[in-house]
This record gives C-alpha cells, structure tokens and sequence, in this order.
C-alpha cells in the first residue's frame, strides 16, 4: 500500500515546528530539525534533509537558521521563510533574556555549575547521534565511496589537525571527483 503524501505545512505548522525545535535543543538544534522534519511530520525525507541542509553549509550564517529559511520558503514562499525563520529565533531569544536575569542573580551556585556542564555533555552525544543517523543514507548507497571525504575531513582537521581552509582545498574537488565517478559507474 502507498503511503500518502505528506501535506504542506501551513504557516502556523511553519511557527510552530521551528518554535519546537528551538526549544528542543541546547546548544545545537541540528538533531531536533531532522527529527521534526523527516521522522515526525515526514515533511522530508533523509536524503531530502541532507541535501537542504548541505545546501545551507555552504551559504553564510548559522546553517539552522539558513535552513529553517530555505525550507520555509521551499513550501510557503517568502513568507513561509520568515515564518520558519521567526518560530526558530523569536522563542530562544525570549528564553535567553530570562535565563540571563537569572544567571545574573545566582550564576555564582556550584550546584548551576554543574548543571550547564552536564547539559553541554548531553548536547555533544546529541549531536554525534545526529551526524550517525545523517550519514545512514551515505552508507545504503550502492557505491561504498560517498563517505570517504567525509572521513578523511573527520582525521585531517580532528585527528590531524591540519588547517581546515587547506583540507577544503584539497577535498572539494576530491569530492567533486569521486561524485562525478560514481555517477559514470552507475549509469553503465
């Protein structure tokens, strides 16, 4: 049986996911956008989700954000963009105002302390959960190549720790490349 098509959000879904994930999240936000966004609403796909927000890596700014942009503008025009745009920013920002009044008044307790490291621990698995989960898709490709830039970025810069505007350099168009071949493969 054929799933149904996912409907197009309205400008209120718009606002209210982006509100959702905005205050899902501590500290990066990456990992509760491609939960809203493929797995609950089904409004995209995995592979959808990574090739919208591969295109907001490469746009200046915060890539949320761009992506919150690109989407809402994808499925409800400009408006939709500053809709997205405005249910990702506006609640955060309300949350830090408080928070920053409150920090003011007891910042100085271990007991806070404590609390904000856990939290910054929690948000580093998050985000390792998230890349794992986005680089499934690379993996169930017939050809096993697609992740090799992607490593290979992973030990230059992590392990290796070379200069990322050098390792850019050198694996763009490595990556271009293996793209390029891989297409050729499976067209024959």
């Amino acid at each position: 049986m054929k799933q149904a098509e996912p409907l197009t959000p309205t400008l209120a879904d718009l606002f209210v996911a982006f509100a959702k994930v905005s205050l899902s999240g501590f500290g990066g936000v990456l990992a509760w956008a491609r939960r809203a966004m493929v797995e609950d609403r089904g409004w995209l796909t995995p592979e959808e989700f990574n090739e919208v927000y591969a295109v907001c890596t490469m746009l200046p700014g915060a890539n949320i954000v761009n992506f919150s942009v690109v989407f809402g503008s994808r499925v409800r025009g400009p408006l939709g963009g500053l809709v997205a745009l405005a249910g990702l920013i506006l609640p955060p920002v309300v949350l830090v105002v408080v928070f920053a009044m409150l920090y003011a008044r007891f910042g100085d307790l271990p007991a806070l302390r404590h609390m904000l490291t856990a939290v910054a621990a929690a948000a580093a698995g998050l985000i390792a959960a998230t890349v794992a989960k986005m680089a499934r898709p690379l993996f169930d490709q017939r050809w096993p190549a697609a992740p090799i830039p992607a490593l290979a970025a992973f030990l230059a810069v992590g392990v290796m720790q070379w200069s990322l505007p050098l390792v850019l350099v050198i694996l763009m168009p490595a990556s271009i490349a293996l793209a390029l071949a891989q297409k050729l493969r499976l067209r024959r």
